[in-house]
């Protein structure tokens, strides 16, 4: 099975998704933005894009990941991405889908109020290319495809992970963290995801 966690930039997918993969044995992230650094290092500046989904190699490595991926791995594949544009989600989570694959599909949502306080707990102001994302991201997660909408504005990550594993039919593993623990582990994945370009 294939979980991808889409929302807008702070909606809570990446703390989400490590927060799945904790309690879910045999797990992975697997994560998209990888393939997009990767294009994004090695292209002549003449062919760069302002944003890396816009190339069709970047969803072509996607899917084809993916594809291999769960053809060849029996856990759980945890995806935390953004995804608005319609096409660019058929042509990598329409795609699998079709091919057969198991893939649930979720949207966290936010207003767009808690998503910029969120963002400054990361060090990514109001004028970030995040924030700048936040109005192109609810505007085109109001599409009916991504209508799998779980609201985060007043829910902490270990609910929002609750209500995908129950949804998904999932039983999850106890969390025996303690409070420090849970928020030392937060801390580091916020650090590990904080991107200076």
């Amino acid at each position: 099975m294939i979980v991808w966690i889409n929302g807008a930039f702070g909606s809570g997918k990446t703390q989400t998704a490590h927060e799945l993969h904790r309690r879910i044995p045999e797990s992975f992230i697997f994560d998209p933005e990888e393939a997009g650094y990767y294009i994004r290092k090695n292209i002549p500046t003449a062919l760069a894009k302002n944003d890396f989904q816009d190339f069709e190699l970047w969803r072509e490595i996607n899917y084809t990941f993916l594809k291999m991926m769960a053809d060849q791995y029996n856990g759980i594949i945890i995806v935390p991405m953004t995804i608005v544009n319609p096409q660019y989600f058929a042509e990598i989570v329409g795609k699998l889908q079709q091919d057969g694959f198991d893939v649930r599909h979720f949207t966290l949502y936010a207003s767009k109020e808690v998503l910029l306080k969120r963002l400054r707990t990361r060090a990514e102001g109001a004028n970030s290319w995040a924030a700048a994302q936040i109005d192109r991201c609810l505007e085109g997660h109001s599409n009916p495809i991504f209508e799998q909408k779980i609201n985060t504005n007043n829910l902490p990550i270990e609910q929002v992970a609750e209500q995908i594993a129950r949804e998904l039919g999932i039983d999850l593993l106890p969390d025996s963290r303690s409070k420090l623990k849970k928020s030392y582990d937060r801390l580091a994945v916020k650090l590990k995801h904080i991107r200076l370009f």
